[in-house]
């Protein structure tokens, strides 16, 4: 009886070296990863911090710089929706680098985008006494995970998405006018039958970027109807799902326009699949500017939003909040830029050729 009150009470707190076992890596490796050193591969960083989650792995404290606050733990929370899309992984790494300079360790939560997850890591976050929470799987219409940080009086940066209901520091960039430019160009091509894929509504980045999608298209004669307007997960799956409804219809549509690269990478790949060629056949764009989706190999015209820039400025806003607490709140909309690549009709670095 005494020793299950005594493990219930206090819990066995994973090491660095269980990690590494259940990863197949060293310890070292696990070290460097959640420390935001360099010399590992995103693939395995994105394990090893899955792993991490998984476990529930806290690294050990840093030692503290003279003259800090005595009254910080020197944890900070980071809510993500996943870490399968290498958008999350990015600002995870800037983050994780970013406040490893300042003597702050981060523990990372996924949400897989359900209230309820989000309303449970919220509560774990708080029960661990974190400094402050950099929230990026924030929804619309829930604020319980707001609330109960508030509460507790733990402050929270809002990245990407934002609460309809309650007020806080934001970093992004601004979504309507990226999508609007995004769209802008492939109208520019000449097409006329556009659908779009966006993420989950209940994103306020999600439902901006579909609304600049289908006001701009509107704008200019062309009529996106309800069955060419999908919302999916962030994710390739998603985005193949997506692709699969489109593709089968009997008038499916000359260009998809996606809200995430992800997203865009999985219309691809499925379209590629049946057969189709990319852009004689279908033209696709995304949105996020991730490396690998303009690299040569893939090409994606998509808007770039520069990921190391909001990681490094949510967290600044963060240890703001922090060390002087305020009831003034910032909105940060860092500079976003349309990537042409190939997969849109354009010659890369050329102007758009007009459909025949």
């Amino acid at each position: 009886m005494n020793s299950a009150v005594e493990t219930a009470v206090r819990p066995h707190r994973v090491s660095a070296a269980e990690v590494a076992r259940v990863c197949g890596v060293s310890a070292a490796t696990v070290s460097y990863v959640m420390n935001g050193k360099g010399g590992v591969s995103q693939e395995t960083r994105r394990h090893i911090i899955k792993v991490a989650n998984e476990l529930g792995f806290r690294p050990a404290g840093h030692a503290k710089k003279q003259g800090d606050d005595p009254h910080l733990n020197r944890v900070v929370g980071l809510i993500l929706p996943n870490i399968v899309n290498h958008m999350y992984t990015g600002w995870a790494e800037g983050i994780i680098s970013a406040t490893a300079r300042e003597g702050f360790e981060v523990f990372v939560a996924t949400t897989r985008d359900d209230p309820d997850t989000l309303a449970q890591v919220a509560a774990t976050l708080a029960a661990r006494n974190v400094d402050g929470v950099i929230i990026a799987a924030t929804l619309r219409e829930d604020s319980r995970a707001l609330r109960t940080f508030r509460q507790r009086r733990i402050p929270y940066i809002y990245l990407s998405r934002r609460s309809d209901h309650l007020p806080g520091d934001f970093v992004g960039i601004d979504d309507f006018t990226a999508a609007s430019q995004l769209m802008q160009h492939m109208l520019d091509h000449g097409y006329q039958e556009i659908a779009t894929v966006i993420g989950p509504r209940f994103s306020t980045a999600s439902l901006a970027r579909e609304q600049a999608f289908v006001g701009t298209a509107a704008a200019h004669g062309v009529v996106i109807t309800g069955e060419r307007k999908i919302s999916t997960r962030l994710n390739r799956d998603g985005g193949r799902v997506a692709a699969e409804k489109l593709l089968a219809s009997p008038n499916p549509p000359r260009a998809i326009v996606c809200g995430s690269d992800e997203i865009a990478i999985g219309v691809m790949e499925h379209a590629l699949e049946l057969g189709l060629r990319i852009p004689e056949d279908l033209a696709v764009a995304g949105s996020d500017g991730l490396p690998h989706s303009r690299s040569a190999l893939i090409g994606l015209t998509t808007i770039v939003q520069p990921v190391q820039e909001m990681a490094e400025k949510s967290f600044e806003l963060l240890l703001a909040q922090i060390t002087k607490p305020g009831n003034a709140f910032t909105h940060t909309f860092c500079k976003h830029h349309l990537h042409i690549g190939r997969t849109c009709g354009c010659k890369p670095g050329g102007p758009p050729r007009p459909e025949p």
